[in-house]
């Protein structure tokens, strides 16, 4: 979802240093660098271990990074090229869609609200309501079992290197869709395929139909 469907991967950096900054958190551009794929608990955990704060707990810290992620989606959220198109293709040719995503589930209705997708989606799973997040497949398998399809007659579409390798844990046919920083990285090599945004599917329509 962040960085694939929305735009929102600036929200996150920007909440994060807000709201652990604000409990005494000494952030660096490097240890950032290490949880941009963690959950929001995960990213959490890590900065408390590192400089464990007083006074509040950690699910009060992480509510507050959610708080300010769902505010800055819903005032200046904008939609990934070619999102919206390509989640309408898919439902209107009645193929069954599905959402896997780190983020918990709050954020997962601001987005689709946002954006005004939400229709079109058969299953929703957040890694908040399974054991491990991505890199673990677990957020695929429950999307696969909301879905009732098998994993072989299914295409993901991940814009991190963490969710290729979920998806493909899974058991996924997965398409990359990578920060232009990102694509020559090698991290993405497991993908089926990799692009440089989803307005290329309109190319390659007819290798998935």
């Amino acid at each position: 979802m962040d960085g694939l469907l929305i735009d929102s991967e600036p929200f996150w950096t920007k909440a994060e240093r807000m709201v652990f900054s604000s409990v005494g958190v000494e952030l660096s551009d490097s240890l950032c660098r290490e949880t941009a794929a963690m959950t929001t608990r995960e990213v959490t955990e890590f900065w408390y271990r590192r400089f464990p704060w007083k006074h509040r707990s950690i699910k009060d810290v992480e509510n507050d990074v959610i708080d300010c992620v769902d505010e800055l989606i819903r005032k200046h959220g904008e939609p990934m090229p070619g999102a919206q198109q390509i989640v309408s293709y898919f439902y209107s040719r009645n193929f069954r869609v599905g959402l896997s995503t780190n983020s918990p589930y709050l954020l997962i209705n601001t987005v689709l609200k946002k954006l005004d997708i939400a229709q079109y989606f058969h299953g929703i799973s957040s890694s908040e309501h399974v054991e491990s997040g991505k890199p673990d497949p677990a957020v695929y398998i429950s999307t696969l079992q909301k879905l009732e399809v098998h994993p072989e007659h299914c295409i993901a579409f991940e814009d991190s290197a963490s969710g290729v390798k979920a998806a493909k844990a899974a058991g996924i046919k997965t398409i990359a869709v990578p920060p232009a920083h990102d694509f020559d990285k090698p991290d993405y090599s497991l993908a089926d395929s990799k692009w440089r945004s989803l307005w290329e599917f309109s190319e390659k329509a007819f290798y998935l139909t």
